[in-house]
């Protein structure tokens, strides 16, 4: 199968770090199909970028073994050209699709480019597969939700990470409960599992009786960062060798920076790191956080679990999936003090470390071919529709 992967949350030169997940799943799809993937990024002028959007070159992280990462870029507004972006995205896709010809196109992220992706799929005559990640389909104001509801009704399969999103897509999206298909994210077992503590704090210089609390993700207000940022703060009276290390990079990063530079905060940013170094990080740590105020299928989550490292999160979206009270606590989104008594409680309390290492054993080869099981399904009923 000739299989074109589009994706704007795929790694670029600036973020090698973006879209891992997608990443794992690409790398082994291409040991089981030809694939090529095709990364659109939206290109806003420099003084009309978003608040809330980095912009990254799109020049490739790194290669792939057997799969071509091609990046192509389309002209972008503020609000002023987000209904036509699914439109200047397939016309950024088109000339690279044309030359690939696909059996079937496989987008993850539904708007724009899932949107841009159906346009091309319906030129060429193959189905597409797309993918929700989360926020791509948990969007808040009525005019996202009316672009990206044809993706997810004309779909030939809709791919969705946790059970939580293939409800939504049913019943707020009006998706076809027939073409969902959940495919939880996998954790590479090489990389994310159980190491000595005390060597991983060497090697990051980090104190050796600190009590360190980890997040690792994108900064962003969504995923509740000033809250864990305080509730950080309010826990060091009672743990004063309590610190917050954040891996990743993002919008708030400079506010968050700022708070950085005094040191009676110990708030240290590590930045985007590769998944080796992250998992470094979670062996350096007491706990993983992730206050977020929605989410998908958080694989941040399961390599946490897989290094033996318990969790502090909120109950939204897919993470009662992953986590139960053996190994997470979870509280409200957005409430400083819940959060704070949670991360106390699991400092507190004497964690099994190798359980925890042994909750997950899916590897991304399994998502591999339960996504290109999905893809054969979608393009053998799109060749069927045709022949009727």
């Amino acid at each position: 199968m000739r299989l074109l992967v589009v994706t704007s949350q795929f790694p670029v030169a600036g973020e090698p770090t973006r879209g891992r997940p997608i990443l794992q799943t690409v790398v082994e799809l291409a040991r089981l199909a030809e694939v090529r993937v095709l990364s659109p990024v939206a290109r806003y002028p420099r003084w009309a970028r978003p608040r809330s959007y980095l912009y990254q070159a799109p020049e490739p992280a790194a290669a792939i073994p057997g799969c071509e990462v091609v990046h192509v870029s389309y002209p972008a507004l503020p609000m002023l050209s987000r209904p036509i972006n699914g439109w200047l995205c397939g016309r950024a896709l088109r000339a690279e699709a044309r030359a690939f010809r696909p059996d079937v196109i496989l987008s993850y992220w539904l708007y724009p480019d899932a949107a841009g992706a159906l346009r091309v799929a319906g030129e060429l005559g193959v189905a597409l597969v797309a993918g929700a990640r989360g926020s791509d389909i948990r969007v808040r104001d009525a005019i996202s939700r009316r672009l990206t509801a044809p993706v997810v009704q004309k779909a030939g399969r809709l791919l969705v990470v946790s059970a939580d999103l293939g409800r939504l897509a049913t019943r707020d999206y009006g998706a076809d409960p027939a073409r969902v298909r959940v495919i939880a994210n996998g954790c590479d077992a090489d990389t994310f599992k159980l190491r000595d503590r005390a060597e991983a704090r060497a090697a990051l210089a980090v104190e050796p009786d600190s009590q360190l609390v980890l997040y690792v993700g994108r900064l962003v207000a969504e995923k509740g960062l000033r809250e864990l940022v305080a509730a950080t703060r309010a826990l060091r009276d009672a743990h004063p060798r309590a610190e917050l290390v954040l891996v990743g990079d993002g919008p708030l990063r400079e506010e968050l920076a700022q708070l950085a530079r005094d040191p009676a905060q110990r708030l240290r940013l590590a930045g985007a790191q590769p998944a080796d170094k992250v998992a470094q990080w979670m062996a350096a740590s007491n706990l993983l956080a992730l206050p977020s105020y929605s989410e998908g299928h958080p694989n941040v989550l399961v390599e946490a679990l897989a290094c033996g490292r318990p969790v502090v999160s909120c109950p939204v979206g897919g993470v009662p999936e992953v986590v139960d009270a053996s190994c997470a606590v979870l509280v409200p989104p957005r409430e400083v003090e819940a959060l704070a008594s949670a991360l106390a409680a699991v400092l507190a309390r004497d964690w099994d470390e190798q359980a925890l290492s042994r909750r997950f054993s899916r590897r991304w080869g399994e998502v591999a071919m339960e996504t290109l099981a999905a893809c054969i399904e979608a393009r053998d009923a799109h060749r069927a529709g045709k022949r009727e």
